[in-house]
């Protein structure tokens, strides 16, 4: 079943949260009339090479121009239309972009469709979708548009009293410019009272202006305390938790609009302030309020100014090899990677470069012994306004690469005291620039970054990853992993799920997680508040192995990857399950039904277990060697399931794989991902390999090393194996 079909028999639910993914960058209708084509693409590939992108996106306007001539629909023709008018100069002004919402938005649905499958949120992800995130947002919402109204309103007040200004500033140049000898008189008199009341009137206005201002000013300033920056930081958390694996990140538009309509109000008084210093210097008299206030209050807006904007600058894509997409804050020595980060205030039109520069490590911890690296690429680039789709600004490197340091003043540099995988490195961003007379300094920087030299260290790696950014929001806690903090496995679970529902279009449900908790912790991991650490879930082999915990899930979640990835999307896979479960659900199936788990005793190893019945009539349970990675990327997983045989006590060799727990036939199950494709090389007859196991249920009478054989399965046999596939079936080994 296609993908976007599971979604449209989802609950509403989670159909709602399927709609909050689309927008005018990416609308569902091209979503819902392209889908085979969407999904049969490759966009992560796509959303780190030009070229790629470049190719799909068009193929997919040329098949939209298509839909669009066939639509007999007269509105839905005129909306598909419109849509693939501004997709096209979308698509036009940058590929890479239109690739990357695309596949961000298909791995969310799968991650949304893998939730609706466990049927209940972990506690991390219904943190970042509680319904009281989003009565914030509304109530935001309403207080930037009544302060936007209230400055709007400022601005006719301040107008209002220019024109009183000027009123009174006329009549009273019109009586100064009268004869002396008429000031004595009745008329001159009265407009001398006329006068005064115009000036009590202003002086009246005056500070009722600057205490509307003043408010104002104070509402600002709340705002942005009690509201604004607490939304940046749960963005930031939000944008740590997306970056291992968690939901999609969104939000970052919304809070720039709040960020640019503060700075827009922020902005207007002090425009508004600058023309009350120029009424004084038209008309002022002694106890005039402005040159009195008007000081300290545009003291305040300036310093408002400074601190939304320095507040404003963000890292909005963390840095991330294109190689491996899916992991972000790994660098490989040696290897390029990209980061961004835009400023989520909209400034006024400027005549002069925004120049940021990256600093790899800029103020280490002192007395910290590292590992040190510098950046072999340009360091300096200019912010853009086009550069980005919504008109802020913004600076994409891409082409960053680190190198390391072997001296440092001649002397060689030694490794620090922690491994690698767990020292920790920071890249910073920094600009400068002047607007309207504050002078602001920009500083940013990106979550800690874990540096290696080799691929190998990879795991470990992400792992140190996932544990920071799942236990600390601090942005720069480098010395983290001097003493790590434990997780509790509630927490943990939730993260090891998103890894296969990110890596494999699926996560785990309850049953396998609870597998994965007894291994890790014992029968406690039951419950969800029990903690794990860091030497546990990483460092420490597990009992009886020389393999951490860590290392055996990565295996497997790269197995699933490259080698059994239809299988594990369509749910054939049980893979994490204990032997005595196993047994228990397979003890009174039909003979013949097997399942599918992962190896506990191999690297990155899958078998399968079926139950037969015994000549005693009990069951009887057979499990065959885990198939590993070098097996696999030589025949498929599914094939080995069709032609699987077993030779017993010499008699023809036969299939014992009937039905896939707990009753499905086995074709289908599998049917379609068997590949029917054989060898055909003219002149030569058609081969192909077949698995093949031995089982003895009586011991051989010789020792020879080939079990003994009907004349007739041996002429069989010969007609689809060498001699050397022969010997080598009939030594396989069967179980694990």
């Amino acid at each position: 079943m296609s993908q976007w079909k599971q979604i449209q028999q989802l609950q509403i639910k989670y159909q709602e949260q399927v709609g909050y993914l689309y927008d005018d960058n990416f609308p569902m209708d091209i979503r819902q009339v392209l889908s085979n084509y969407i999904e049969s693409q490759d966009w992560d590939t796509a959303a780190n090479h030009e070229s790629m992108a470049t190719v799909l996106l068009s193929n997919l306007l040329s098949q939209l121009d298509r839909q669009c001539s066939q639509e007999q629909n007269f509105l839905q023709r005129h909306n598909l239309k419109f849509i693939y008018q501004q997709l096209q100069t979308k698509c036009k002004a940058n590929p890479l972009l239109m690739a990357g919402v695309i596949s961000s938005c298909l791995r969310e649905e799968r991650r949304i469709i893998s939730t609706a499958s466990i049927q209940e949120q972990g506690p991390l992800e219904k943190s970042m979708q509680n319904s009281v995130a989003f009565e914030r947002q509304k109530n935001m919402d309403n207080r930037v548009a009544v302060i936007r109204s209230s400055v709007q309103m400022m601005d006719q007040a301040v107008k209002y009293l220019e024109d009183m200004q000027d009123d009174f500033d006329f009549r009273y140049k019109t009586l100064q410019s009268r004869d002396p000898v008429d000031r004595n008189t009745a008329v001159m008199k009265q407009e001398v009272t006329r006068l005064q009341e115009m000036l009590n009137n202003l002086d009246f206005k005056r500070k009722e202006n600057l205490s509307k201002m003043s408010d104002v000013i104070k509402e600002i300033d709340a705002l942005i305390v009690s509201q604004l920056n607490p939304e940046l930081m749960e963005w930031k958390r939000r944008q740590q938790i997306n970056c291992i694996g968690g939901p999609l990140l969104t939000g970052l538009d919304q809070l720039q609009n709040w960020f640019t309509l503060t700075a827009q109000s922020l902005f207007q008084m002090k425009r508004q302030l600058d023309k009350l210093g120029e009424l004084i210097l038209k008309v002022t008299y002694e106890s005039d309020p402005i040159p009195l206030q008007r000081p300290q209050m545009e003291e305040q807006v300036k310093y408002l100014i400074y601190h939304l904007i320095k507040s404003s600058f963000v890292v909005e894509k963390q840095p991330c090899m294109p190689t491996h997409p899916q992991k972000p804050l790994i660098i490989k020595t040696g290897v390029q990677f990209t980061t961004k980060v835009r400023l989520l205030v909209k400034l006024p039109e400027v005549d002069y470069q925004l120049k940021v520069k990256t600093i790899f490590d800029k103020d280490l911890p002192p007395g910290r012994v590292n590992r040190q690296f510098f950046i072999l690429t340009t360091t300096t680039k200019i912010m853009d306004v086009e550069e980005s789709s919504n008109g802020c600004l913004s600076v994409e490197f891409r082409h960053l690469q680190l190198k390391e340091k072997k001296y440092v003043n001649g002397t060689k540099v030694n490794e620090g005291p922690v491994s690698v995988t767990e020292e920790l490195h920071s890249l910073s961003f920094e600009a400068q620039f002047n607007i309207q007379g504050i002078n602001i300094d920009l500083e940013t920087c990106s979550f800690p970054l874990v540096v290696i030299s080799n691929v190998s260290q990879l795991p470990g790696g992400w792992a140190s990853v996932m544990w920071y950014n799942l236990l600390t929001d601090e942005p720069r806690n480098l010395g983290f992993f001097a003493s790590p903090q434990r997780a509790s496995w509630g927490q943990l679970s939730e993260v090891l799920s998103w890894q296969f529902s990110t890596f494999a279009g699926r996560g785990l449900n309850r049953e396998q997680l609870c597998m994965l908790g007894e291994k890790l912790l014992g029968q406690q991991a039951s419950q969800n508040e029990c903690q794990v650490s860091w030497s546990k879930f990483c460092k420490e082999n597990i009992h009886g192995k020389n393999f951490s915990f860590w290392m055996w899930l990565d295996s497997i979640l790269e197995l699933i990857k490259k080698h059994l990835l239809p299988i594990w999307n369509d749910n054939c896979i049980m893979g994490f399950v204990s032997k005595e479960t196993e047994r228990a659900r397979l003890k009174d199936k039909e003979p013949g039904t097997f399942l599918l788990r992962f190896s506990e005793s191999h690297l990155g190893g899958i078998t399968f277990t079926w139950v037969e019945q015994s000549d005693s009539g009990d069951a009887k349970f057979i499990s065959v060697e885990p198939y590993t990675k070098s097996r696999l990327s030589a025949l498929p997983f599914a094939d080995i399931i069709r032609d699987y045989k077993v030779i017993t006590d010499g008699e023809v060799p036969e299939n014992p794989l009937k039905f896939l727990y707990p009753d499905i036939p086995k074709d289908e199950a599998f049917g379609r991902l068997y590949n029917s494709q054989q060898n055909k090389v003219f002149p030569y007859i058609p081969s192909m390999l077949i698995p093949i196991s031995t089982l003895q249920t009586t011991p051989p009478p010789c020792s020879s090393p080939e079990p003994p054989m009907s004349p007739g399965m041996f002429d069989m046999l010969t007609q689809h194996l060498s001699p050397l596939e022969i010997e080598t079936a009939m030594s396989s080994p069967y179980s694990e």
